[in-house]
């Protein structure tokens, strides 16, 4: 049985590996995504590399064009509004839904998630939008409601693309201090302070976005580490 499912595990393999790279800004919005030098860096087969392509599409973390093959998203700033203008309408359902049902053991939880984000606070851009991220994710978990979950996920991962190309840099600075007291509402139970203050918080995200040049890196050396911490092995 452990081997007929090896297969599906190396697929999530490939899949977390790749959406890590791409979440951590490792591989830049636009690039390129060759399937034989991923599949020889991660020591898989071009057809587990297309799979993950196909889930990460229907994320909007991939683009996939006949004849061309993918490349990393690269929403437009009209995109990039549509997605955040989305976003403020899940989370503020995050908010109302969690607000007064937060348990003690949760906002622990959630304050020891914020202290992780002041650690990276200034230090590594790609670290606090991936922190921030899971932030945001974890409240959505937090409400048992797995499609809002599924939907805050995957618009949590577009708006961390779109960080990637238009995010001045440091400029989740803010967000710690906005983390902290929306962690405050939800535990008064103050539903309507709750979600006033996540739609406030990410407005606050979308003006403090300023487009920024990006230098690109070789395919292999990008996902080095991503495939290391996978357990996958270069061909």
């Amino acid at each position: 049985m452990g081997e007929s499912r090896l297969p599906g595990l190396r697929a999530q393999s490939v899949y977390r590996a790749l959406r890590r790279a791409i979440i951590e800004q490792a591989l830049k919005p636009g690039m390129k995504l060759p399937e034989d030098s991923i599949g020889e860096q991660l020591g898989v087969s071009r057809t587990l590399v297309r799979e993950a392509f196909n889930r990460l599409s229907v994320e909007g973390l991939v683009e996939l064009t006949p004849n061309k093959g993918a490349s990393v998203a690269y929403p437009t700033l009209e995109e990039a509004r549509d997605v955040f203008e989305v976003r403020r309408g899940l989370e503020r359902l995050v908010a109302e839904n969690l607000a007064g049902r937060l348990t003690a053991a949760q906002a622990a939880e959630l304050e020891a998630h914020v202290r992780q984000e002041e650690k990276a606070h200034g230090q590594d851009g790609p670290e606090s939008i991936r922190l921030s991220g899971e932030f945001h994710i974890k409240l959505a978990e937090m409400t048992g409601n797995a499609l809002l979950l599924r939907y805050v996920q995957e618009s949590s991962s577009r708006c961390s693309l779109i960080l990637a190309i238009y995010g001045r840099p440091h400029s989740s600075e803010c967000a710690v201090s906005e983390h902290r007291q929306l962690i405050e509402a939800l535990r008064d139970g103050d539903a309507a302070r709750a979600a006033d203050l996540m739609d406030h918080h990410l407005r606050a995200v979308v003006t403090r976005a300023l487009l920024t040049p990006r230098i690109e890196r070789d395919i292999r050396d990008v996902l080095a580490p991503y495939a290391l911490s996978e357990g996958l092995t270069p061909s």
